[in-house]
């Protein structure tokens, strides 16, 4: 019992994290994009995209961190704990970084709000999966 509680407290810590270093990463491409590739006159319209740019960026990291409480939860259960938290959270705030990133320097690349929450979900979960160790590696 003792020892699913601690897997699951881990679980808990880096769901956080991940949320933490994906939410870092949209504001850092929600700045760059508000600054260098968005049109806005004067304040207000560079304040509206820049709040609404972070909004979108935080809603999407909280899904993330959603996504690795599952993941992270159904591990626990399975008798699997998460190895290199740290690391695997920077993970994610990275490929969301990279993915944000290309997407606003080339345009051709957006595939739209559904195809981009289902990728991010999906590198959350693998993410997740690739860090994961069994009980007696653990």
């Amino acid at each position: 019992m003792v020892e699913s509680d601690n897997r699951m407290r881990v679980v808990i810590y880096y769901a956080v994290w991940a949320t933490i270093c994906a939410a870092l990463a949209g504001i850092a491409v929600a700045l760059v994009h508000t600054w260098f590739f968005s049109y806005h006159v004067g304040r207000s319209g560079f304040l509206q995209t820049l709040v609404s740019d972070i909004e979108a960026a935080l809603a999407i990291a909280a899904g993330q961190g959603a996504v690795a409480v599952l993941t992270g939860s159904v591990l626990a259960r399975l008798g699997r704990g998460l190895e290199k938290t740290v690391l695997l959270g920077l993970l994610i705030g990275l490929f969301d970084l990279v993915l944000n990133f290309v997407q606003m320097v080339v345009p051709k690349t957006e595939l739209g709000w559904g195809p981009d929450i289902v990728i991010l979900a999906v590198a959350a979960a693998a993410i997740t999966l690739y860090g994961s160790a069994t009980a007696s590696a653990a």
